[in-house]
């Protein structure tokens, strides 16, 4: 029996997350699933965003399934959600975040260091009303990336751009070190180095050009934004984040959008997609995985959510996926 473990969280968070549900009870696999308090609402409940029941389900599990973090009103509390989340990513060591953006012309993957850099750094408040956050990497976690990157290059087009900002900033320097020294153990991929002001102007102007993007943690939340803007916009965009060993966490990007939360109009899509990555990177199934995203592209060219211009609700669209999942499925699976 393989365990998921269901995070909810905020806003459309439950929304997209039951018709996550929907579709793993349609799949031909033995699936425990279970749902867990995490973010501001677990804040509101226990005061806590990530409860010790939850990290100790997490950390159990074979693979964390997460809806949003983020509530309005708890902005600029003490305890946030996100930290829950943040917490969650150090806990379990997930420190490389994909990304995929697809279209007819773009095939792109962002490869995010997670776990390091401006968002773990030490910060603070100065006497003189100044403020602090410090950007800090080591060469191991550079490195652990950097191959992770390298390998799945090699499953793809054969191509690393490493993104950084090495004319200006001392950790980005020792990126391209680091990556500099790791990519001769990998000679058949052709390794690129690109300042982030320059990829972010090419992944609007040219976003065919890049196969992996290899970048630290902050370039690469704001450039994965950007590529998902590029390839259909956030409600599409979903992302895995991968350890070297237990559970990963997979989530779409478009965080908790409080502002149609109740509504029924959250497009399921990106969290759909996060359903075909933890299938292909969490759990192996990559047969399901191409099933899932076959569905999820033949639903998409003609039921859609208000965000892409439609009228579709939720359910909607999760009717759809599993009518056409049902056609996609490989012929040889089979129901538990």
């Amino acid at each position: 029996m393989t365990k998921v473990v269901l995070l909810p969280g905020d806003g459309i968070g439950p929304e997209v997350m039951a018709a996550a549900c929907r579709v793993l009870e349609a799949l031909p696999l033995e699936l425990e699933l279970e749902e867990r308090p995490f973010a501001g609402r677990a804040i509101l409940d226990v005061g806590d965003p990530l409860p010790p029941e939850t990290l100790a389900a997490c950390r159990s599990a074979d693979a964390v399934l997460l809806g949003a973090a983020g509530l309005p009103e708890l902005a600029q509390a003490p305890v946030r959600p996100e930290q829950g989340l943040l917490r969650l990513r150090t806990e379990l060591d997930v420190y490389a975040n994909l990304r995929p953006a697809r279209t007819d012309k773009v095939d792109l993957l962002v490869v995010r260091e997670l776990v390091g850099g401006l968002y773990f750094g030490a910060r603070g408040r100065r006497e003189d009303g100044s403020a602090f956050d410090t950007c800090e990497y080591s060469p191991g976690q550079i490195e652990r990336i950097a191959r992770r990157a390298f390998e799945l290059a090699r499953t793809r087009r054969g191509r690393v751009a490493s993104v950084d900002k090495a004319n200006v900033l001392e950790t980005s320097r020792l990126w391209r070190e680091v990556v500099e020294t790791v990519a001769p153990d990998y000679p058949d991929v052709e390794l690129e180095h690109v300042l982030v002001d320059t990829a972010a102007m090419q992944l609007v102007q040219a976003p065919e050009r890049f196969d992996v993007i290899l970048t630290e943690n902050t370039f690469g939340d704001i450039l994965s934004d950007v590529a998902a803007a590029v390839s259909g916009g956030l409600g599409l965009a979903a992302s895995a984040s991968l350890g070297d060993a237990g559970p990963g966490i997979f989530e779409p990007v478009h965080g908790s959008a409080p502002d149609i939360a109740g509504r029924g109009i959250a497009n399921p899509a990106a969290m759909l997609r996060s359903i075909a990555l933890m299938l292909a990177y969490g759990l192996g199934e990559h047969g399901l995985a191409e099933a899932l995203d076959r569905a999820i592209d033949t639903t998409l060219e003609r039921v859609q959510t208000p965000d892409l211009g439609g009228d579709a609700t939720t359910g909607a669209v999760t009717d759809a996926v599993l009518a056409a999942l049902e056609s996609t499925l490989p012929v040889d699976s089979a129901a538990p």
